[in-house]
């Protein structure tokens, strides 16, 4: 791998990514006042615009790197994990999400280890995997932000991005069995 590959400002945008997530769960879990949640939700708001730009710019300007496409899911999973465990400590109900989550990486991780020895790879996320991970943060980001919202409508958020998270673990698991299939 050439520096020209590993010095790319999508690949740069994906390390400022990995370095957020200390940075949110240290404000997030010494949170006390409502401006330290907001901080936190903005934190994860420049997380999410750093990803944007990530792949907009690797796409528009050809600096899709491999190692790019290793870190931005890396950036992506480790993001949604530290989200989903900071938020387990303050929501019940919310290692549900997590169990879910967990499951559905494992999932995707092992599947696509076994595609890779048979030399086929899932071409980056399908659709029904981005809807899911934009249903993801904008449901967390308020809770992150409103630690204090009606019952009700963490429930409701709860189950919106339970639902889209299932779909998008079903329609994968579909994908990777085709691919898995056209092996043969």
């Amino acid at each position: 791998m050439y520096s020209k590959e590993i010095f790319t400002i999508p690949n740069l945008l994906s390390c400022i990514r990995l370095s957020l997530i200390p940075v949110f769960l240290l404000v997030y879990i010494n949170a006390d006042y409502t401006d330290d949640y907001y901080l936190a939700a903005f934190i994860i708001v420049l997380s999410g615009i750093t990803d944007l730009l990530d792949g907009f710019i690797a796409r528009h300007f050809q600096q899709i790197t491999e190692l790019g496409k290793v870190l931005d899911p890396i950036a992506d999973k480790l993001t949604q994990a530290a989200i989903a465990f900071s938020l387990m400590f303050r929501f019940p109900y919310m290692w549900l999400l997590v169990i879910l989550f967990v499951v559905k990486e494992l999932f995707m991780g092992i599947s696509g280890l076994l595609l890779l020895r048979k030399n086929k790879k899932l071409d980056g996320a399908k659709w029904f995997g981005k809807v899911s991970t934009a249903i993801f943060y904008v449901t967390m980001g308020i809770l992150i932000a409103f630690p204090n919202i009606h019952y009700d409508i963490y429930l409701v958020l709860l189950i919106i991005t339970a639902l889209f998270l299932s779909l998008s673990f079903i329609m994968y698991i579909r994908e990777h069995m085709r691919l898995y299939q056209s092996t043969d």
